[in-house]
């Protein structure tokens, strides 16, 4: 079709019209998904979020504030209540994130289905105009679960977005995971079982197996019971059976009993295919029918191609961004260039380094002339623009606490016959992907694919042999968050009460330099827990082209 006829794709995420006016996005939802009969005795909790918003979200409606600071605007009036009967009250905040109220499990009896949570808040600071305190109700479910008569289970924790899960031999306690490792073949594994002790030994956490074919049963147990030993979870993968309902209740029957079993895994792209609207939907109430004790995900291939029905089946959503090598502007595939509706270019709606910018060249790329815009160059900004959009649409639909956001770090291309990714990333380029997406809020990386190239997998594995060190600031749910840029260099800050995680990425090809201040960090005590092509100055730090560090800090006070 001549790009003159294209029609638009449709299917574009609708941002909420703004208000002039203040209001009151009250949510609630249980802290831990799911809960289980033996937690009846630990501490349990609903977490409310009160934000006063100036756009139309989900569950926003006005609320009439006194003048003045909001600090002072007063509390909200909360009763938490299941299926009807009332499990707590507590007072909240205006304007609070992850707000705790505790309860009781022992008051309820645990069930395969998950119980209705109803939250209702009576605000009387302002003065309505009927001169009546104002309600505001929210509803979320609450998942109360038996005890599993076998295999694991993975909980979310909704305060962070974090997976908790046991060790992947079942014994243990749970602790917080962050996935990181391959898509990998199947058959590449169950070839050369000692791949699995080297991914381990490198310090993955996770193996995301591709089945191209039906594997015996024998290697299967083979497979999965040697990560398991090695203490790797993996992601069960169902690409291709996931919207025939008798395949998926086979694959998950079969596969859930295992203790090392992280997360389901279902649409793989279906935006980019188009699927059925309702295909990711309908395979996660299946799922969650036959088992319930482990979260579901996909990744999503498009820009802004009905995020909203497919991101509904799952928990966790990926996105898929793959910039290196690529030709943004013009698909060599297809010799046509792609725009918002028309053309193939391998990352959608993706755009190029701005004109003039030569710093964020790659040496084969290198020119003395400034770069011209639409030079087809693919810019890092779009891996942090993508998880922000996703975080935020989510925010925007009331899902900001119930999903989380996982990223698909590029870690192949230069494949003979292969018209999209004319090389592959560098190593420190696979790092610079991998960390503008944990600066801005993604909690996995699941590379495609392995084997890849050994520059690839050495860098991968000094970052994850040092995201334990890393991690509990992410899960941390007093830690906060503040991003910065600095020229070229993305820096993430998270700030707890007596430490301080620092995380910069040098997002173009030429040397920069950042100073503490520069993110308000007086910098004493700074300790580099992770490092590639970086050095600690005086002042602060330098990275070379592409390169990237850690910090920990006292916090200063």
């Amino acid at each position: 079709m001549p790009q003159s006829q294209a029609p638009p794709p449709g299917g574009a995420f609708s941002i909420p019209s703004t208000s002039q006016t203040p209001l009151l996005a009250f949510r609630c939802v249980p802290a831990i998904k799911p809960y289980l009969a033996e937690d009846a005795s630990s501490s349990a909790a609903i977490l409310i979020d009160s934000p006063v918003v100036y756009s139309h979200i989900q569950g926003a409606e006005a609320i009439t504030l006194p003048s003045g600071s909001l600090s002072n605007a007063g509390t909200l009036s909360v009763s938490v209540s299941v299926n009807g009967k009332v499990l707590a009250n507590g007072v909240v905040p205006l304007n609070a994130t992850a707000h705790e109220i505790s309860f009781n499990l022992g008051d309820l009896t645990p069930q395969v289905s998950p119980y209705n949570l109803s939250c209702q808040a009576t605000y009387s600071g302002g003065s309505s105009s009927s001169g009546s305190p104002q309600v505001f109700s929210a509803s979320s479910s609450l998942s109360f679960l038996p005890n599993p008569t076998n295999g694991g289970v993975t909980k979310m924790d909704l305060r962070t977005g974090a997976l908790l899960a046991k060790p992947a031999n079942g014994q243990g306690s749970y602790q917080p995971v962050f996935p990181i490792g391959f898509y990998t073949e199947f058959q590449y594994l169950a070839g050369n079982l000692s791949l699995i002790d080297e991914l381990a030994t490198q310090g993955f956490t996770i193996v995301h197996p591709i089945f191209e074919s039906t594997p015996s049963q024998a290697s299967v147990n083979e497979v999965f019971g040697r990560m398991q030993q090695n203490g790797l979870y993996f992601m069960y993968d169902m690409r291709y059976d996931y919207q025939n309902a008798a395949n998926v209740t086979a694959q998950v029957n079969s596969f859930k009993s295992w203790s090392n079993l992280l997360v389901w895994y279902t649409g793989d792209e279906p935006d980019g295919s188009s699927d059925p609207l309702d295909a990711t939907s309908t395979a996660y109430d299946l799922i969650y029918n036959l088992d319930g004790y482990h979260p579901v995900s996909l990744v999503l291939n498009c820009q802004d191609y009905h995020f909203t029905s497919y991101a509904a089946g799952a928990d966790i959503v990926m996105e898929d961004v793959y910039i290196i090598g690529a030709n943004v502007n013009t698909s060599l595939m297809f010799n046509t260039p792609c725009t918002s509706t028309y053309g193939d270019c391998g990352c959608d709606n993706c755009s190029p380094i701005p004109a003039g910018l030569n710093d964020a060249l790659p040496p084969a790329n290198a020119s003395s002339t400034p770069v011209p815009a639409n030079s087809g160059i693919g810019s890092f900004n779009d891996v942090s623009d993508r998880v922000t959009s996703f975080l935020d649409r989510m925010q925007a639909v009331g899902w900001e606490r119930t999903k989380a956001v996982w990223s698909v770090p590029q870690a192949f291309g230069g494949v003979p016959g292969d018209h999209y990714w004319m090389r592959s990333p560098m190593g420190q380029e696979w790092v610079v992907v991998t960390l503008l997406g944990i600066n801005h809020g993604s909690l996995g990386a699941i590379s495609w694919s392995d084997p890849t190239p050994v520059d690839i997998k050495g860098n991968a594995s000094a970052l994850a042999l040092a995201l334990p060190t890393i991690t509990p600031f992410l899960f941390d749910a007093t830690a906060i968050r503040t991003n910065y840029l600095v020229g070229g260099v993305d820096v993430a800050v998270w700030t707890r009460t007596n430490e301080t995680l620092v995380v910069a990425t040098n997002t173009y090809y030429a040397s920069q330099a950042v100073k503490w201040n520069d993110v308000h960090v007086d910098g004493a005590g700074a300790k580099a827990v992770f490092s590639v092509g970086s050095a600690q100055t005086t002042s602060g730090f330098a990275l070379n082209g592409v390169g990237s560090a850690a910090f920990v800090l006292p916090t200063s006070t």
